[in-house]
């Protein structure tokens, strides 16, 4: 099974490779695209529309300011949609966040915090985790590596005393 990545615009480039380059570390096989809510609306729903079909899991989906995507590729799939609200110049991502967070009943879209690129990967990689150990065990082996992590910081804290 692999996730969908997709964006609004390539101006969301940074925030999905951020998604991009945790999936990658964590071997799990991707495609990204280029569909916008609004300027290519029959390009999006087609993506959604055949996403089970054509082996994915989940799907990402990243858009700032009105931030449609992550609702019209929802309105188009069963799969788990999960957005990303992307920061834009005017109101740094609040626009986004609430387009994306207030999606109506019926058509949920799961949505991390603005510009999360990171953790919307680790969420649709739990995702796949639930029907495949050998995810759950990388992702458990993060968790770990994540923890080592803080707590060698934190000995590096407490000896510079």
């Amino acid at each position: 099974m692999k996730i969908g990545i997709v964006m609004g615009s390539d101006s969301d480039m940074p925030i999905v490779q951020k998604a991009m380059d945790t999936l990658k570390s964590l071997n799990i096989p991707y495609e990204a695209h280029i569909f916008s809510a609004h300027r290519t609306p029959d390009e999006a729903k087609a993506f959604a529309s055949g996403a089970r079909e054509n082996g994915f899991g989940a799907i990402i989906a990243a858009a700032g300011m009105a931030a449609h995507l992550a609702g019209a590729i929802a309105a188009n799939t069963t799969l788990p949609v999960i957005g990303i609200p992307c920061a834009s110049a005017n109101l740094d991502g609040l626009d986004a966040l609430l387009s994306t967070v207030q999606m109506p009943s019926g058509i949920p879209v799961a949505t991390v915090a603005i510009n999360g690129g990171a953790n919307a990967a680790l969420l649709a990689a739990e995702i796949l985790a639930i029907s495949d150990a050998a995810i759950a065990k990388k992702l458990a082996a993060r968790r770990a590596a994540d923890r080592e992590a803080v707590i060698e910081k934190n000995r590096k804290l407490t000896e510079e005393k």
